[in-house]
């Protein structure tokens, strides 16, 4: 099993990304709170990995924290959760905003994402809510959600494509920089 992996980032797509490892590229699935911590094209970078097999594929899922490749395993315990669905919740709500909504039963917080339901969400509720005590939650600190991440979270949420929020990133990151 590919545990991690370091190389050059080859290419970056908000979905998933391609890595040169010593010539090899692999392309890996990634939550869209990795794909903004990754830096800039050809840079170094390090993903810790979780390589899902069956019989006729073979992929790998990245995350830049061990604690977002844990919640993403967790999620996998889930009857009727697979890894497409644990990115999108990954990638729809921080694990600092999914952890009380599970905990609190938030099913309204759930269903916004897109591609869960109801009874999918109950049931990610009564399934990993004893399991969280192993993931802890800052709780003296919100949850950094930045004016571009927001905005790209929205635009990929309604299945349209990432180019004019990621402008929008830039923009607000201008903003930012110029203050």
């Amino acid at each position: 099993m590919i545990g991690q992996l370091r190389g050059r980032l080859a290419e970056k797509r908000p979905s998933q990304v391609l890595v040169d490892v010593g010539g090899v590229g692999y392309v890996v699935q990634v939550p869209l709170s990795t794909y903004a911590a990754l830096g800039e094209l050809h840079t170094e970078v390090t993903l810790l990995i979780h390589t899902h097999v069956r019989e006729d594929a073979l992929a790998l899922y990245g995350f830049v924290s061990s604690r977002e490749k844990h919640f993403f395993e967790m999620l996998l315990s889930a009857s009727g959760v697979g890894p497409t669905l644990a990115l999108k919740i990954l990638s729809g709500m921080s694990v600092e905003e999914l952890v009380p909504a599970i905990r609190g039963s938030d099913l309204g917080r759930l269903t916004r994402i897109p591609g869960v339901g109801r009874k999918t969400a109950e049931r990610i509720v009564v399934e990993l809510k004893d399991k969280l005590e192993a993931v802890a939650v800052e709780t003296e600190k919100p949850a950094a959600s930045s004016p571009a991440g927001i905005a790209l979270r929205k635009r990929l949420s309604r299945k349209r494509s990432a180019k004019p929020a990621q402008e929008i990133s830039r923009s607000c990151c201008a903003a930012r920089c110029s203050r």
